[in-house]
Formats: C-alpha cells, structure tokens, sequence
C-alpha cells in the first residue's frame, strides 16, 4: 500500500525553501523521496511509520507534498503553500528617546514582528528580552 500523508506543520513557508516541516500520514518506513509539488525535499528523516521530518525546497505557490515509498506514491491532497513574510514595520517606540549610554526598556510597536531576529538602534544592537 502507498504512503498515506495526513498532514504537514507547518502549512506555509518562504519561497526561498529551507522552511522546516513534520509530514504525519502512515506508510513511510523505507520512504525514498518527498516531494512539495515536482520539487524534492532536502534532510528528509524518517522518524517513524507514521513520521517524516525535512526541508522544503525553493517553490512558488501552493503545492501538493507527497510520499514515495516501496508500494508507490501518496495521492492525498495535503498541501504546502509557499508565502513571502513582509518586512516588520515599526510605527511607534515608547519611549521615543533614551540616554545615549542606552540601558533603558524601548517598546516597539508596528506589524510583522513576529519571527524578528534583531533590533539595531543605528548601528547598535539592542537586547532583546
């Protein structure tokens, strides 16, 4: 019987590829290939029978990810759909100035910030907490 694929996590990524993913479905033992659309999978790990951890490949748009394995390939509609993340925009900071020995708590408002990796005041980097 044909790999089944139930589910992957997460559901989107960037187009780029590299994106982290757990495909959860049953049938993967002796799994040969994964595939997001035409595209091949990289770092594919078979965790368990029912478990596949990998990285996407570069793509676009919304693809089907399927399972290669001894008995054929996975014809289940799960799907992976490739979205660029937009730049974070900053609309406010409180407060809007600080002693230039810096120290002092600065919240930032704005959208897209979740996933930020870095804060630079100029040139500087900032802690984050």
């Amino acid at each position: 019987m044909a790999p089944v694929v139930t589910s992957v996590s997460p559901t989107q990524g960037t187009p780029a590829g590299g994106t982290p993913v757990t495909i959860t479905g049953s049938g993967f033992t002796g799994a040969s290939a994964v595939r997001f659309g035409s595209n091949l999978a990289t770092n594919v790990v078979v965790v368990s029978d029912t478990q596949i951890t990998a990285k996407t490949p570069s793509g676009s748009g919304t693809v089907k990810v399927t399972v290669t394995g001894p008995s054929g390939t996975s014809t289940d509609n799960v799907f992976f759909t490739y979205t660029t993340v937009p730049a974070p925009t900053i609309t406010s900071l409180a407060p809007a100035s600080g002693p230039t020995a810096g120290g002092n708590t600065v919240t930032i408002t704005g959208t897209n910030l979740t996933g930020a990796t870095q804060v630079l005041f100029g040139s500087n980097p900032a802690t984050i907490t």
